[in-house]
């Protein structure tokens, strides 16, 4: 029973930090987009190559942070599907932390190869296999609107074109701060402290490699990152604490917190509670063979899971001379942490199709990596 609450606790803690993260990456894109009034979004829509530049840029970022971001982007329809695909194929999830520590030059090398394959496949994927939707300069799809992800995305609404004459940002807005007000406040808040102290730190099983980790002054080490992330995120509590009350009740509260919120953190911790239980009970480790070739595919497979903590076994079998590069690479490619996460959430469809075309380039690269010699 003890056992069974320690699991089920740090699920927990695991489900807040990440609907946490995503709900205060879309907090400041909105931000970005109102103050811009639409037009930033409007030219990066336009710009498909960029997309998936800033989509591998996202994923290649240690930790799930970039990833959240991108998802978050995408479900908005502000990434097109080939950059969601370049994000999946660049990042490798809390497994960069310890890689950057265990084994840097490899893991640089690494990160480099997954920078440039996941460009080359998302360009693929967008003029090839996927079709994008045309923005016009008011950032209207004018052939059909998408039909993943959120069904508004960022929108500028009549008030917001005419805040300059209706209401400003100033902390007066604070003297009759609505419910919906302090509820974000007081929610960004104790999340902030919640980072900065370290209560929603991720648990790994793999207990030798994390110490290695902690041993190294590592800026990129989950803890600093968390705080720094916790810092950014004053930020946040200043635009909600300024903000005139139609962004707070309108953008804010209505679109972010009423139609995201729950449906994130609920899939989150329904999937990482399934994942854990079946990993607690199920010895990964047992697979394992000197048959390089099903070593290959047996990495690509778990990748499919959205957990940090399994591809940890092949990063530190390649530490320790064990499996070869193309194994690592395979596993990188397929697994992205829990980054993906939150797009199961908020597209399921979007999810599988994703995920299909991580695996089959993972397997592609693994083995063409293999038969060369690596």
């Amino acid at each position: 029973m003890h056992e069974f609450l320690h699991l089920f606790l740090d699920v927990l803690r695991n489900s807040v930090l990440i609907t946490g993260l995503v709900i205060i990456m879309m907090l400041m894109i909105e931000y970005v987009n109102i103050h811009s009034h639409g037009k930033w979004f409007t030219r990066l829509r336009q710009n498909r190559f960029g997309q998936v530049v800033l989509g591998a840029g996202l994923g290649i970022i240690p930790g799930c942070m970039g990833g959240f971001a991108a998802v978050t982007m995408y479900s908005h329809k502000l990434l097109s599907f080939g950059a969601l695909i370049a994000m999946m194929i660049a990042s490798s999830g809390d497994e960069a932390f310890v890689m950057l520590a265990m084994i840097p030059k490899e893991a640089l090398l690494l990160m480099g190869i997954l920078f440039v394959v996941a460009i080359v496949v998302g360009w693929l994927v967008d003029n090839c296999f996927h079709r994008l939707p045309f923005i016009d300069s008011r950032g209207n799809d004018i052939k059909g609107k998408h039909k993943e992800g959120c069904d508004d995305g960022y929108q500028i609404h009549h008030e917001d074109e005419e805040q300059e004459t209706v209401e400003k940002a100033t902390f007066r807005n604070l003297k009759r701060a609505s419910a919906e007000r302090i509820a974000l406040l007081l929610g960004v808040i104790l999340f902030i402290v919640a980072l900065a102290f370290g209560m929603l730190e991720h648990e790994h099983e793999h207990e030798e490699a994390v110490e290695t980790l902690h041993h190294h002054l590592n800026i990129f080490d989950e803890y600093w990152m968390n705080l720094i992330f916790a810092v950014v995120s004053l930020f946040v509590v200043w635009f909600i604490a300024t903000a005139p009350e139609h962004v707070v009740k309108e953008h804010l509260w209505e679109h972010i917190i009423r139609k995201h919120f729950l449906s994130i953190f609920l899939w989150t911790f329904g999937a990482l509670f399934v994942i854990q239980v079946g990993l607690h009970y199920f010895d990964i480790e047992t697979l394992i063979s000197n048959n390089i070739p099903w070593m290959i595919l047996l990495a690509v497979l778990v990748g499919i899971i959205p957990e940090s903590g399994p591809h940890l076994l092949f990063v530190t079998l390649f530490a320790t001379g064990t499996i070869p590069f193309s194994v690592l690479l395979a596993s990188s490619i397929s697994q992205d942490g829990h980054a993906s996460l939150p797009l199961l959430a908020e597209s399921k469809r979007s999810f599988v199709k994703a995920k299909i075309v991580n695996v089959l380039v993972a397997a592609v690269c693994g083995y063409l990596c293999y038969f060369v010699g690596f």
